[in-house]
């Protein structure tokens, strides 16, 4: 059967909203073929078992939040320093903001991981895979930090970015500027 990836990528927007909003025992090829608005039946078409449908989600998401190789770009053209952290941090979290789906999605992922071993290994795979290339990215851009700069500030930002989802009103009364650039400095240390 030759594959529609127009339409197989739609199932996958779909399987992250429905993950999202109804966790992974409610991501069934029913509620995606429902939330999608195509057949029933087709999900089942595109991806045999629920681990390749589970494997084919976390890169739809991975692929989702990457930022644009533009805005990156833009970016580089600034002065490499620690107002530009500031904004890659930003950045993310606008990312975060415009589609939460995404990072629930992955929550719910995360969440599957711890009872299903197969999921894990993928999701931990992916993750520290993301997590190198970030600190790659660092260095070879000449950003400032280190790599424990990179790491510190990934578990920051994770943290900060699912309790914005989850729990606004945590971080409600927090001055969300601030609180970045203070994420950064303390993450880079003195000068």
């Amino acid at each position: 059967m030759v594959r529609n990836e127009a339409r197989r990528t739609a199932l996958l927007d779909a399987a992250i909203d429905v993950l999202a909003r109804e966790g992974a025992r409610g991501l069934t090829y029913r509620a995606i073929d429902a939330k999608a608005e195509v057949p029933a039946g087709t999900a089942s078409n595109y991806f045999a078992n629920r681990d390749e449908l589970m494997s084919a989600v976390m890169t739809r998401v991975h692929d989702r939040l990457m930022p644009s190789d533009e805005s990156v770009a833009e970016s580089l053209a600034l002065p490499r320093d620690r107002s530009l952290t500031v904004k890659f941090m930003h950045d993310i979290i606008k990312r975060a903001e415009a589609d939460k789906a995404c990072y629930l999605a992955m929550m719910e992922l995360r969440l599957e991981a711890t009872r299903r071993p197969e999921i894990r290994e993928a999701l931990t795979r992916t993750i520290a895979g993301n997590l190198e290339a970030n600190v790659a990215f660092n260095e070879d851009s000449k950003l400032p930090g280190d790599r424990m700069t990179v790491v510190s500030l990934y578990f920051a930002m994770t943290g900060l970015i699912y309790e914005r989802l989850t729990l606004p009103d945590v971080v409600a009364t927090m001055d969300l500027d601030e609180l970045v650039e203070v994420m950064v400095n303390r993450a880079i240390g003195p000068d």
